[in-house]
């Protein structure tokens, strides 16, 4: 990744305290960014803001009303919001017996946070013919998640949202990139328990080979970042002979029921 690829641009990135966040946070000040560090947890956002050189503004990047005063502070900050990284993530486990409550958090934090974002952004974008926008997604949006059906299918949709922006507004200077890792060794993996220990950390990679690669991507201007290029494969598979794909999966859940995973 050159250094200085993005002299002087104003970054955003959410759920940017920690993990795949805070290493985008310093692969784009390393590239001549101006960052803005977005968390829910303030302090985690001072301390990667405060190490990167960056700005930090905590706070909530799912709501309207939160979202809304992430980027007005962020202009007041930056003047410019040119590339916007919509980072933040949740991944409750469960399927069709998940808490309600857990599927409504998925589905503001992981899908519908995009599409606030996007209302917000749009229009300055449109008018200036240019802007840039990073989903974090996930192979998961890619293939799926067993032991987590909220996360699966709402990372689905941030998949489908990107393609969508991207398919309406590149000819009007709006490039949308998906960035969808495998596996990353953060807190969020932790999260996922012996599952996660079981289908995601034997390849897991560090945050900031994902940064690498989410800006290399970038700069090749490649809507599908793909960290763990093996996603390809197995993407293709999923597309071309679903029941094979299908059989596969059910024969890997087997396995952790086997192993009393689940």
């Amino acid at each position: 990744m050159t250094t200085g690829a993005f002299d002087g641009r104003g970054v955003v990135v959410t759920g940017g305290g920690r993990g795949i966040g805070a290493a985008l946070a310093r692969a784009f000040t390393a590239a001549g960014a101006r960052v803005a560090v977005n968390d829910l947890d303030a302090a985690a956002a001072h301390a990667v803001s405060g190490q990167c050189g960056g700005t930090a503004l905590p706070g909530d990047a799912a709501s309207a009303e939160g979202l809304a005063e992430l980027v007005r502070r962020a202009r007041a900050e930056l003047g410019e919001i040119d590339v916007w990284c919509a980072n933040a993530g949740v991944a409750p486990a469960g399927g069709a017996d998940a808490p309600a409550a857990a599927w409504a958090d998925a589905w503001e934090v992981n899908v519908m946070a995009h599409v606030r974002a996007a209302d917000l952004l749009l229009p300055r974008w449109l008018e200036r013919g240019e802007g840039r926008f990073l989903a974090t997604v996930s192979a998961a949006g890619l293939l799926t998640m067993l032991g987590s059906a909220p996360y699966a299918v709402t990372k689905h949709g941030a998949l489908v949202f990107a393609e969508w922006l991207s398919a309406t507004y590149r000819h009007r200077g709006v490039r949308v990139h998906a960035l969808c890792p495998q596996g990353v060794r953060t807190d969020l993996l932790a999260s996922t328990g012996a599952v996660g220990e079981a289908l995601l950390a034997p390849t897991a990679l560090d945050p900031a080979d994902v940064a690498e690669a989410a800006l290399n991507g970038i700069l090749a201007e490649r809507f599908l970042l793909l960290p763990h290029p093996e996603v390809a494969d197995y993407y293709r598979v999923r597309a071309t002979d679903p029941d094979r794909w299908i059989a596969g999966m059910n024969r890997l859940q087997q396995g952790l029921e086997r192993s009393e995973v689940l």
